[in-house]
């Protein structure tokens, strides 16, 4: 049996910060895929690869990890005062599911370089210096703005400027994530800096475990790592190796996202690739990132880990970096206390590829914590530039 030739469709394959991703120009895209649907799922699995039995991803441009699992539509922004719209996709590996509840923090620095090459910046604004993009995330409906090296009409991508988790220098992109909390209700859903939680006594003794539950850049949910049999200083292999402990981790996603009012009913945890996420900090300690190199404790202010898709991420999701900023700067959280309590604006924290420096600024309305912006420094670069190619009947 024949079945139909591939469909050509221009795409650029872009890093952002510690994660890679398929771009698409919004009026490139096949008319039945400009639309939110499952023709545009579809075709963003088969782009990627996925559903994929074997967890692999041989079948198209994912990587078979969640940092590299993902496609983003960029289109001129309708809205006022804003570029671009970017709209982000995360793709199950081996699950049928595109989750499009979340934002990517990541690459929201590759979306804002991408906007400038896609022409959708006045090329007068980005001839040398910085070009500050306003992007309209429309996954959470929250303004970004990307502040872009430029030169000679184009975003700059070379530079010294080195993230952990990335091997190579490149050029430094600043990121201001606008009023990161959630409209909808309360940074702290339950209105408490640090809630007791009931888990299963199997996965802590006693069966009740401290967790700070906030809505700032993702829901998040976040415990200390003493109390769940970590040192914080853990590698992604320490954890992901361990299919009893992912199984742990998943389960405490599941309560504390009924506790935030994320979902209804613990099967809904399944329809949430992302959020919220299962973060564990502790204070700072030495340790040998992943890399090899010695992060000493003099050089952060606390230890941070998180999952992704239910597995440790090897260095920090962007969005949980909002989270990890937000929750240092509002005294008496657990990641505050952890960082050494007291007012911050800005903290490192060590992470399982390397360091961090996240800021925030935080002010309290009556008894409501909230966050003007978070602010973080990332790095893009663009890595192939053409076509992909599906199957005609793959969308």
């Amino acid at each position: 049996m024949i079945g139909q030739a591939q469909v050509r469709i221009p795409a650029t394959f872009m890093r952002g910060g510690t994660s890679k991703g398929v771009f698409f120009r919004l009026e490139d895209l096949p008319e039945r895929c400009r639309v939110p649907g499952r023709a545009r799922d579809r075709l963003f699995q088969r782009v990627i690869g996925s559903p994929d039995p074997y967890g692999a991803q041989i079948d198209g441009m994912g990587g078979a990890t969640s940092s590299t699992s993902k496609c983003v539509i960029v289109s001129p922004s309708a809205r006022a005062d804003h570029d671009v719209d970017y709209l982000y996709g995360q793709i199950a590996i081996d699950s049928d599911f595109v989750d499009s509840s979340s934002n990517c923090g990541n690459l929201s620095t590759a979306a804002g370089a991408f906007a400038i090459h896609a022409g959708y910046v006045d090329p007068a604004r980005a001839t040398d210096g910085i070009c500050t993009v306003r992007i309209w995330q429309a996954n959470i409906g929250k303004t970004i703005i990307a502040h872009v090296p430029v030169a000679d009409g184009a975003a700059q991508e070379t530079g010294d400027f080195m993230l952990d988790g990335v091997t190579f220098p490149a050029a430094e992109i600043v990121l201001e994530f606008l009023d990161p909390a959630d409209d909808g209700g309360a940074m702290f859903p339950t209105g408490n800096l640090i809630d007791e939680l009931d888990v299963p006594e199997d996965i802590v003794p006693g069966g009740k475990l401290r967790a700070t539950l906030i809505n700032a850049g993702i829901p998040a949910i976040f415990v200390n790592a003493a109390d769940i049999g970590y040192t914080g200083a853990e590698l992604r292999e320490a954890i992901n190796s361990d299919p009893a402990a992912l199984e742990r981790f998943e389960a405490l996603r599941t309560i504390g996202a009924l506790r935030m009012g994320v979902i209804k009913a613990p099967e809904e945890a399944a329809t949430s690739l992302r959020a919220p996420a299962i973060a564990f900090v502790a204070p700072p300690a030495s340790y040998i990132a992943s890399s090899g190199r010695l992060v000493r404790a003099e050089e952060i202010d606390l230890l941070a880990r998180a999952l992704s898709m239910g597995k440790l991420h090897h260095a920090m999701m962007g969005t949980a970096s909002v989270a990890i900023a937000a929750a240092a700067a509002v005294p008496g959280t657990l990641v505050n206390l952890a960082a050494g309590g007291g007012e911050r604006r800005a903290v490192r924290f060590g992470h399982p590829s390397g360091t961090l420096r996240v800021g925030a600024e935080a002010r309290r309305v009556g008894n409501q914590w909230t966050i003007t912006k978070a602010i973080m420094s990332r790095s893009a670069r663009i890595l192939m530039e053409g076509d992909v190619r599906v199957p005609g009947d793959s969308f």
